[in-house]
């Protein structure tokens, strides 16, 4: 199956599964869709993604109007880190990425403290999920292998955690108490109550 085949077939198996989904070939193209999904003054939680972060649009929703729950802001004491992933499960739209999405349509995560796959399933008004085309993966096995050989690994070393999955480049099962893979979450389908978009963009994003 050639690629763009595959991107398509993909966007409909996640719209059979109930997600809405939607595929942009640029990430300009994306962000204005994204921009078109929140209402006015909105509260946003954000959860922790460099693929948000790539696309640069904190600083320009914050400009619009609405209010940022960003917990890994630079700044942010300590002791308002947890205030603000609790708060983000109660925000108007909730904006994130995923580790990977299958050819079958699932999303698969893997989370250290478990707030974004959290809102993700439940809390939030809206979710919105914005992924570039690396991420989809062949199957549930592919997905979760991705994680350990590229997301954890990866992320592992964004956030300067002393993990051995840094130097070895693949998850080794660690025992740490700086383990950032402690939860794995699949959605199988959109969850019943909460409000799924999902933004494919045609550009190697994330991890």
């Amino acid at each position: 199956m050639s690629t763009d085949s595959l991107v398509h077939s993909t966007v409909e198996r996640l719209r059979k599964n109930n997600f809405t989904a939607d595929f942009f070939e640029s990430r300009e193209a994306a962000i204005e869709h994204i921009y078109s999904l929140i209402p006015e003054k909105s509260v946003i939680g954000v959860g922790g993604s460099w693929t948000v972060q790539q696309l640069g649009i904190i600083d320009s929703l914050e400009n619009q109007g609405h209010k940022i729950l960003d917990h890994n802001r630079p700044g942010t004491k300590p002791e308002d880190v947890l205030e603000i992933r609790r708060q983000q499960l109660m925000s108007d739209v909730f904006i994130t990425s995923t580790n990977g999405i299958t050819a079958q349509g699932q999303l698969v995560n893997t989370d250290g403290v478990g707030n974004r796959v959290a809102a993700m399933i439940f809390g939030p008004k809206k979710v919105i999920v914005v992924a570039g085309t690396n991420k989809i993966a062949a199957d549930l096995e592919q997905a979760q292998q991705r994680i350990k050989t590229t997301a954890a690994p990866l992320n592992n070393k964004r956030l300067n955690k002393p993990n051995p999955c840094v130097k070895t480049g693949n998850c080794v099962d660690c025992q740490l108490p700086t383990r950032i893979c402690t939860v794995t979450t699949i959605l199988n389908k959109r969850p019943m109550l909460t409000d799924v978009h999902i933004v494919l963009i045609g550009e190697e994003l994330g991890f």
